[in-house]
């Protein structure tokens, strides 16, 4: 009996490692989450090149800033790096899973944010939220 319980937690311990690993990796393995980031990645690049140009982030909504990295805004310059973004009715990029992306700026860093693949804006303290976040700070 004293060698069973040594086992027992070995095996317990196992289990947990194992789902914490799955919990951990269970993003990276999602092509619907990878394809967000590759997006994301597209979306601050070209934020930043919009920073460059014209030495301030886009301003106003989710579509007044679609609008303004897709030229349509009050100049003429099309972003390239945004260009073949997807776009809802409203004009307004969107992840994956078709809500709209939210965009995040300060002086010298971009947060992108998706709803995740439920589609509904949660609390990041709260375990269950699959919303999605990318930023890169220059």
């Amino acid at each position: 009996m004293k060698n069973v319980v040594p086992l027992v937690l070995v095996v317990v311990l196992a289990g947990v490692a194992f789902w914490f690993y799955q919990s951990r990796t269970r993003g990276q393995l999602n092509p619907d989450i990878a394809e967000f980031h590759k997006d994301a990645e597209r979306l601050i690049q070209g934020l930043q090149q919009y920073k460059e140009f014209f030495k301030h982030y886009p301003t106003g909504t989710s579509a007044e800033i679609s609008k303004a990295l897709s030229g349509q805004g009050t100049s003429n310059v099309v972003i390239y790096a945004t260009a073949s973004a997807k776009k809802n009715d409203k004009g307004e990029i969107v992840d994956t899973w078709g809500s709209a992306i939210q965009f995040y700026f300060s002086h010298n860093a971009v947060l992108i944010r998706s709803a995740g693949p439920n589609k509904v804006w949660e609390d990041s303290r709260f375990g269950g939220s699959d919303d999605l976040y990318r930023t890169d700070t220059k």
